[in-house]
């Protein structure tokens, strides 16, 4: 057989198998989205990204005509969920939900087995908290920032910070504001928000650089006290609590955010698509009460601008636990 007639068999094969694949992949994603979908979120029941997943999970799953499991797997940080998550089969029917923290593990935690950016396609930010400090007023005796920077000054050391776990944007909120008013504040990880804010409340604790989301309630209810934002502008929800710029640290400017990522290799389609009823979801007005209950700005932005915020995000924390040095025990 000549060479030009082999060249032509084997066009034409690789020409038959496009032809069988092509359609192939066209049914798979027609075929999307299966019963059930799980939306793995890397921290236990009950905190803050449950908060946002659960409603937003359902409401998605209602306009897709499928099932939305959220499926809580924590340890480490938000890390052993995201290794988790990174080793799923890219088809669709797993996404990652996740937080802030994840932009901070690669700086605190060395031997992480999976990469956030490598291993993950963002999808979008869901919701963004904004950072606040919270004092039980029965521990710590101020009223507003002033008294309560020149108390800390005052106090090296004595004043102490609950936390969800070393490592987390509470965490790192606290130590960046440490880093910008040169005080000397000792931080009390826990293992997660509520039992933080449990031992806050109980007077076991003297403060917390909470989520506004968690603080709220408390906050209304005269239990804490709200000293500053980390914000460029004030909560529409607690317009006399001062940003951190008007109390002279406005560098400090933390968030507490949550988004959705698919894994690496999940077709383009299921992404775009995904991305579209997300934001959809998160113009309904029922998840729309729910996000103004926790004082929460809406998410909703494009996959590029996502990335962008984890970029960011990943060098800033970079920079923060350098200059803190800050370690897990």
């Amino acid at each position: 057989m000549s060479i030009s007639g082999t060249s032509r068999r084997h066009t034409l094969k690789l020409g038959l198998v496009a032809s069988l694949v092509g359609p192939a992949v066209a049914r798979a994603q027609q075929g999307w989205p299966p019963a059930t979908i799980t939306w793995l979120n890397p921290f236990p029941a009950g905190g803050g990204t449950d908060v946002f997943a659960r409603p937003l999970a359902a409401q998605v799953g209602e306009q897709l005509g499928c099932t939305i499991i959220v499926d809580n797997k924590g340890g480490a940080g938000g890390t052993v969920g995201a290794s988790q998550a990174a080793k799923m089969k890219p088809d669709g029917s797993v996404f990652f939900v996740g937080a802030i923290h994840h932009t901070i593990a690669p700086s605190i935690y060395k031997n992480l087995d999976y990469d956030l950016e490598k291993d993950f396609i963002p999808i979008t930010m869901i919701a963004l908290v904004p950072q606040v400090i919270s004092i039980n007023p029965n521990r710590v005796p101020v009223k507003t920032a002033a008294e309560f920077l020149a108390y800390v000054r005052a106090n090296p050391g004595k004043v102490n910070y609950a936390s969800p776990g070393a490592g987390t944007a509470h965490h790192l909120a606290g130590e960046l504001f440490k880093l910008e008013t040169k005080t000397d504040i000792t931080h009390v990880p826990y293992r997660g928000a509520g039992p933080a804010m449990q031992d806050l409340l109980a007077g076991n604790a003297d403060m917390m650089f909470d989520g506004m989301g968690t603080s709220a309630s408390q906050i209304r209810a005269g239990k804490l006290i709200g000293l500053a934002v980390a914000t460029p502008q004030r909560n529409a929800e607690f317009p006399d609590i001062p940003t951190s710029a008007e109390i002279g640290v406005p560098a400090w400017i933390v968030s507490t955010w949550y988004g959705v990522w698919a894994i690496k290799g999940t077709p383009q389609p299921i992404v775009d698509r995904m991305h579209a009823e997300i934001v959809k979801a998160l113009a309904a007005p029922k998840l729309q009460q729910i996000w103004k209950d926790q004082t929460a700005q809406v998410g909703g932005e494009t996959p590029a601008e996502f990335a962008k915020r984890i970029r960011a995000e990943i060098e800033k924390w970079q920079k923060v636990v350098a200059a803190a040095g800050v370690k897990l025990d």
